[in-house]
């Protein structure tokens, strides 16, 4: 009985032991970091409202905002920008791959094209959608303080399996906002002449297409993946004409592009 007692005590001093709690200092912040959302990856859905609420939030893909295409062009907050959205899938930008993780996924409705017998026919963006991408993308890049030449398309970031946003995108109409970039048409014009003249090699081209931002392979050969990123980079800056072919305005376009930078 006499060693029943200290045990006894023992056991009811152990659950008097409460749990250690953490406890953060934060009195030391650092000044050395930034927003993980360093891109916004514009898309269309290829399908209807219906249809792409449904993928977006029951599929396997998914993105942080919807824009749909009713009258008011509702904007739909599918996924908080604090998690990953899976809407960029094997993806390269400016030396940086896999961009769910960094980056913010922006779907809006809209059929994107339709193969006739006389030819491809892109489908526009109506007026109300335009207005409220720019609105959205005005909050966003403000709150994470995005540059405007990481405002980027599906295309962009994969340019040999993706078409979106498509040639009837309105690129110019967001760099005037400053959501993007754009060459200055006088610039162009000027370099345009010269490389009439003394056109550049194809090393040049892929040497500038991946200080844009493209990722390609510097092989010295106009490839299949070449042809695709040029006609990437001028369905986006030169869309009345995107057969991936060299030619002096795309190479232009490029090098007001970069100088700009």
């Amino acid at each position: 009985m006499k060693a029943f007692f200290p045990a006894l005590v023992l056991a009811l001093l152990a659950g008097c032991v409460s749990t250690p709690q953490l406890q953060l200092d934060r009195s030391h912040a650092s000044v050395n970091h930034d927003s993980r959302i360093q891109f916004v990856i514009l898309h269309y859905t290829n399908a209807s409202l219906e249809r792409s609420l449904a993928l977006l939030t029951h599929g396997e893909v998914s993105s942080h905002y919807l824009i749909g295409d009713d009258r008011n062009a509702t904007i739909y907050q599918l996924v908080d920008e604090n998690r990953r959205a899976w809407h960029a899938g094997e993806s390269q930008w400016e030396g940086r791959t896999w961009l769910n993780s960094s980056s913010i996924g922006i779907e809006i409705v809209n059929p994107g094209y339709t193969d006739t017998p006389t030819g491809r026919v892109w489908h526009p963006y109506s007026e109300a959608q335009v207005q409220a991408l720019i609105l959205l993308l005005k909050d966003i890049a403000k709150r994470n303080n995005i540059q405007p030449r990481h405002i980027i398309g599906h295309s962009d970031i994969a340019p040999l399996r993706k078409l979106d946003p498509g040639p009837l995108f309105p690129w110019k109409r967001l760099a005037d906002a400053g959501l993007g970039v754009w060459p200055d048409a006088r610039a162009v014009a000027q370099v345009q002449a010269r490389f009439a003249v003394n056109p550049p090699s194809v090393t040049w081209y892929q040497q500038q297409l991946s200080r844009f931002g493209y990722a390609i392979e510097q092989t010295g050969e106009l490839d299949v993946a070449t042809r695709h990123v040029l006609a990437a980079f001028q369905m986006r800056f030169r869309p009345q004409r995107f057969d991936g072919q060299p030619d002096a305005q795309t190479a232009a376009m490029l090098q007001v592009l970069n100088n700009a930078r």
